[in-house]
């Protein structure tokens, strides 16, 4: 059943079918009325943080191979973690540029194959923000013992990515890298160093991402194995001045 009878409306969500109550304040009344201040703070910072979730998501646009149909949601939670850990601005004035930008490593972006449950290969990632570099360094591993690959892979890539976020200005600069196209097979592999350039003595927050990507070789083309179940892209170090 979905539509509206009376005052009680029947729609549809990805949770299944779900009824609400029609009503409420009017938004005129929300912006002037004294007693709603504190919702017009909260207001503020809820956009904030969904704000700086998009910028996020946009420069790692490149890296999202998949990512999980909660991932906005997801990320916008963990904003407004960020944004409440700022401890130097009033309330409904707080951001995310204040606050805890730390709670934002190991994030998951597709929570249907954490890279954490994906890779389990060591790794280790360091951001020099003088000369504006971020590098990923993976020492060699054996591929089916460090990795969890899915049903009919055969190869697999590993992409990163260091992006320099201006959460003020809405802006981003982002340096992507990826390796070959490797076999998932019982062989050693050679250490793999990815660097990634932004801009030099930056004052903006920096974050490193990595991604594992699967192949599937059918008579000598490799095929991307596009389910999105599969696939994994995580924050893996983040710095701010």
């Amino acid at each position: 059943m979905q539509g509206t009878l009376g005052d009680i409306n029947f729609y549809k969500s990805q949770d299944g079918y779900l009824i609400r109550e029609k009503g409420g304040v009017s938004g005129k009344r929300i912006k002037k009325d004294p007693v709603f201040q504190r919702s017009r703070e909260n207001a503020m910072e809820f956009g904030r943080a969904a704000r700086a979730g998009k910028l996020l998501r946009m420069a790692v646009r490149p890296l999202l191979l998949n990512s999980d149909n909660r991932v906005v949601s997801r990320l916008h939670g963990q904003m407004m973690k960020v944004l409440h850990a700022d401890m130097s601005s009033a309330r409904g004035q707080r951001n995310v540029v204040d606050g805890d930008l730390g709670l934002l490593t190991d994030f998951e972006f597709n929570s249907r194959s954490p890279l954490g449950s994906t890779f389990y290969a060591p790794y280790s990632g360091t951001i020099d923000r003088m000369s504006g570099t971020l590098t990923l360094e993976i020492p060699a591993y054996v591929p089916t013992e460090m990795i969890m690959a899915p049903d009919g892979a055969t190869h697999y890539k590993i992409i990163s990515g260091g992006a320099e976020l201006d959460f003020v200005n809405r802006t981003f600069v982002v340096d992507t890298n990826e390796s070959a196209v490797l076999p998932w097979n019982g062989l050693p592999t050679v250490a793999l160093n990815h660097s990634h350039q932004v801009t030099a003595a930056s004052t903006h927050p920096l974050f490193l991402v990595l991604c594992l990507a699967f192949y599937q070789e059918v008579n000598g083309e490799m095929y991307a194995l596009q389910d999105g179940s599969y696939n994994s892209s995580a924050v893996v170090k983040v710095s701010k001045v």
